[in-house]
């Protein structure tokens, strides 16, 4: 039986995570839902916004023309949908057919339903069949806030889905094939991908520490430039909330001022939780691990450097078999494993989790070692969302 899935949020991993989907006979999308993207044309909405005086800035809110009222524009733009499943910088042109009726995508003749609701208990996910929701917008990575999907207000759901969140969370279970799945329960309703550097940075970890143990390490990602970045320097998107001033007013500051930056003119050092995160996915390794990333002027593959102290002794070539081993046998096609001298534009499109790079490590002592991966950190990442509603509909059923 087919699983059906709805994709909330139509970005970079949610149109790649659709891709993925056309090319698994045990998948089918049958709804798309982004309150930002039209299906077809370009568009721009315009409408006046009244605000009362007392919430002007002071300049206007003393203007004795502004009276009461003030009215602004509000000009809104959005994408096509159609438009951007066809075309990709990165991954190229979509080998299939896409096109628009009644209101609907059909993709290789199949029917997907299209909405544009901003809360997700509006999105009529039981009117399409969805069994599972990947959460790729970005918006709602929490345990409350994804459960609005399960709180539909049309009252057509009429069998329960689970939510896959594409993004590491702080308190929902968090899941990395290939190394943590045995510990799902069907009891989870909502759970969560991680993120594409612990998915790279997982296994080659599970490796090192189940035949060598790790007493401590450090993580650097050199990760390609995200939709989130500036293309010119501007402010940063990366907020925290803080309570500032005498009367304790609520400000929104920016954690991290460097990425405003221009992401084509610079390298941008910046932070991580993916190497913390990887303790939530293996335990015993909780605060052991600990990581920064550089935003690098690329589209797509990133790397992962790992330095880690080991509780065993052992040389660079047992290291080398045991991933190799790894790679072909319980890690298979999740860690890969090369010995050629390659770059990244070498991992475009590769569906591994991680790649192992038998000639970028090396040793310092017995004990004391850096490790080298690169992930694909788009479309293999797509490809894992995938691979983890598979087992939980396995499990499930």
């Amino acid at each position: 039986m087919t699983i059906q899935i709805g994709i909330n949020g139509f970005g970079r991993i949610g149109r790649l995570v659709f891709r993925a989907c056309v090319n698994n006979p045990n998948v089918q999308v049958v709804a798309l839902n982004d309150p930002f993207m039209k299906l077809e044309t370009m568009w721009r909405e315009s409408c006046i916004i009244w605000r009362a005086k007392k919430s002007l800035p002071r300049h206007l809110a003393n203007n004795p023309i502004s009276n009461q009222i003030y009215f602004t524009y509000d000009n809104r733009e959005g994408s096509s949908m159609l438009y951007l499943f066809k075309y990709d910088t990165v991954h190229g042109r979509f080998k299939g057919q896409a096109e628009i009726k009644d209101g609907k995508l059909f993709v290789n003749n199949c029917e997907i339903y299209v909405f544009a609701e901003k809360n997700p208990k509006d999105i009529q996910w039981g009117k399409v069949g969805a069994d599972y929701i990947v959460e790729s917008s970005g918006i709602f990575k929490t345990m409350a806030k994804a459960s609005l999907h399960l709180q539909e207000t049309s009252n057509i759901l009429t069998k329960l889905i689970q939510v896959i969140i594409s993004a590491p969370s702080d308190d929902v279970p968090m899941f990395v094939c290939g190394v943590n799945l045995e510990t799902y329960k069907p009891e989870y309703k909502i759970i969560s991908n991680a993120s594409c550097t612990t998915n790279c940075l997982s296994p080659i970890v599970k490796v090192l520490n189940d035949n060598f143990g790790i007493i401590e390490g450090l993580m650097s990602t050199v990760h390609p430039t995200t939709a989130t970045q500036k293309t010119v320097d501007g402010s940063s998107d990366k907020l925290e909330e803080s309570w500032r001033g005498p009367e304790l007013m609520r400000v929104a500051l920016a954690k991290d001022l460097r990425r405003g930056r221009g992401a084509a003119q610079n390298l941008i050092p910046t932070s991580t939780g993916a190497a913390t995160a990887v303790g939530k996915i293996i335990p015993s390794l909780n605060s052991k691990l600990t990581g920064l990333a550089i935003r690098v002027p690329t589209l797509n593959v990133g790397i992962v450097d790992l330095t880690v102290r080991l509780e065993k002794e052992t040389t660079y070539e047992d290291i080398k078999k045991a991933m190799k081993y790894a790679s072909e046998n319980e890690l298979k096609g999740i860690l890969g494993y090369t010995e050629d001298d390659v770059v990244s534009s070498d991992f475009l499109g590769d569906t591994h989790s991680s790649v192992f790079d038998a000639k970028a490590g090396i040793q310092l002592n017995p004990t004391f070692v850096k490790v080298i991966a690169w992930y694909d950190n788009e479309l293999a990442y797509s490809m894992r969302i995938l691979d983890l509603i598979e087992y939980v509909e396995k499990v499930d059923s």
